[in-house]
């Protein structure tokens, strides 16, 4: 059984702030050790059910935020940046479950510890079928197309209540509950770790009742920008077309594809001065 990792940062528990989680930040150090230890928590709640193989795309910031050494089970590790599939790089049909660990939520819901998707200086909100998403959402599109179920996501309980509506019966390992976009609750590490290998654990026994992500298609993603120069630069991408001054849409019936055209109109606005 083979496990695709998609790790970020900002749902860790304990992490409550960018300097917390940015390589030039004072508590960097720290929290990449909170984050390596809840990826192996996951690693290894799924191998004591059964998993044999695990792929961690390190999908935070420039991705190379975890120390290959360190991780469990002998994991393959994928790491660095201007990867054509992103957060979701290196996910093929040969695999049997996705995780998203410590991700977290939109700025678009209720108040997210840390919450943004993708590109927080430019994007405002996204929806895909007209629900609002976070990254967890739209990366799920790339688990549809090569038809994987999502499994088990880890972060805050809002995190965990917006990717309900695209992966149903998902596994949730709420680690701390949100405050503000700047504060939560969480729990004492150990804890953490505790919840996320029962969760992981739980998912792998059940994966025969998992299903694949629920978003029908053709796909729409609808995405409303900061300004309206954002909006109208990635227009300049072939299927992007303008809702209104802000909002911009983009349809396909490729999931995959869809993915890949959003992730380009992110990389085209970032740089963009606030």
């Amino acid at each position: 059984m083979k496990v695709f990792i998609s790790s970020d940062m900002e749902g860790t528990a304990g992490v409550v702030d960018w300097d917390q989680c940015r390589p030039s930040g004072s508590g960097y150090a720290y929290y990449r050790e909170l984050l390596e230890q809840e990826v192996n928590a996951a690693i290894e709640g799924a191998a004591a059910a059964g998993a044999q193989q695990f792929l961690v795309n390190d999908s935070h910031s420039a991705m190379s935020n975890l120390r290959p050494d360190r991780l469990a089970h002998r994991a393959r590790h994928l790491s660095g940046r201007h990867k054509p599939l992103y957060m979701m790089q290196g996910l093929d049909e040969s695999f049997d479950a996705v995780f998203f660990v410590s991700y977290h939520g939109s700025m678009s819901g209720a108040p997210a510890t840390l919450s943004h998707t993708y590109n927080p200086r430019a994007i405002a909100e996204v929806r895909l079928n007209g629900v609002p998403t976070g990254e967890a959402g739209i990366n799920a599109l790339v688990a549809l197309g090569h038809r994987v179920p999502v499994v088990l996501i880890t972060g805050d309980d809002v995190t965990a209540a917006q990717i309900e509506p695209f992966c149903p019966g998902v596994r949730a390992a709420v680690v701390k509950t949100s405050v503000s976009r700047f504060a939560a609750d969480s729990l004492h590490p150990e804890q953490a770790r505790e919840v996320i290998r029962e969760a992981a654990g739980a998912a792998v026994r059940w994966l025969a009742d998992a299903r694949l992500p629920a978003i029908a298609l053709p796909a729409t993603l609808t995405v409303r920008f900061r300004n309206a120069d954002l909006a109208e630069m990635v227009t300049w991408i072939n299927g992007v077309v303008r809702a209104d001054e802000v909002t911009v849409r983009l349809s396909d019936d490729d999931p995959v594809r869809l993915y890949r055209t959003f992730v380009t109109m992110v990389l085209l606005t970032r740089g963009i001065d606030e």
